[in-house]
């Protein structure tokens, strides 16, 4: 037992443990998922929305955002984002006779970067959401008198969930995984906490251990949740 302590020391909660750190790191990791994940919903449903608009002037650059983001290296795009806004905001500033100087937040950064990433794959699964409901329960609408807007949410629209829920929620998991890749940014997230305590402690292997579990509560819980949304979503459903 005290060989177990003496291992497992680094891990302590309160002066002189990195317990704390680990907690607090898992924390910001959380958050910034759940505001990359808003605001990725709702740029993913406007963009599937204008993919699935008969005008060509809203599909193409629909289209090409949802090309680009897909066949470009996540990494790549975190920190285009962290650097770029820096650049621009800078360089407006310049231009209207502002100090530049200005440095954009990490966790700002951040977040922006997943949820460019968390919208574009969102787009296809609630465009595949929105043409899986039914036609004929579109046509019933239709044919009782309900106006489009009616059709959409009475009949679409709470259907269209029940269908994205899987995919959003393994997006949901991806997600929360891919905001290890803040640490590049020195964010100070749970992967990052993690390394710097394994180099601090000269024990990687032990901090990397923690934060796995770590993960692996989060990513267990949320599929709980994951579950528990998608048998509410299938209430009076046949077989359901």
């Amino acid at each position: 037992m005290e060989q177990i302590n003496t291992v497992l020391g680094p891990l302590s909660f309160g002066q002189g443990g990195w317990g704390d750190d680990l907690l607090n790191g898992a924390l910001l990791t959380l958050q910034l998922a759940l505001c990359a994940m808003l605001a990725g919903l709702i740029m993913g449903l406007g963009l599937a929305g204008m993919k699935l608009s008969k005008t060509r002037m809203l599909r193409w650059p629909a289209a090409a955002y949802t090309l680009f983001v897909r066949g470009v290296p996540e990494f790549l795009i975190l920190l285009f984002v962290f650097f770029g806004s820096g650049s621009l905001i800078n360089a407006v500033a310049t231009s209207v006779g502002l100090q530049g100087g200005y440095e954009v937040p990490k966790f700002m950064a951040a977040v922006a970067g997943l949820s460019i990433i968390f919208a574009a794959y969102a787009c296809e699964i609630f465009r595949g959401a929105y043409l899986a409901v039914p036609s004929g329960q579109i046509e019933a609408g239709q044919a009782i008198g309900l106006s489009r807007s009616q059709v959409f949410f009475r009949i679409r629209f709470p259907q269209l969930w029940r269908f994205a829920i899987p995919g959003l929620g393994n997006l949901w998991m991806v997600v929360l995984k891919d905001t290890s890749l803040a640490a590049v940014i020195a964010l100070n997230e749970l992967l990052r906490i993690a390394k710097l305590g394994g180099e601090t402690e000269q024990s990687p292997l032990l901090f990397f251990a923690a934060a796995g579990a770590l993960y692996l509560m989060m990513t267990s819980l949320s599929d709980v949740v994951r579950s528990a949304l998608e048998r509410r979503a299938r209430r009076g459903m046949a077989g359901a």
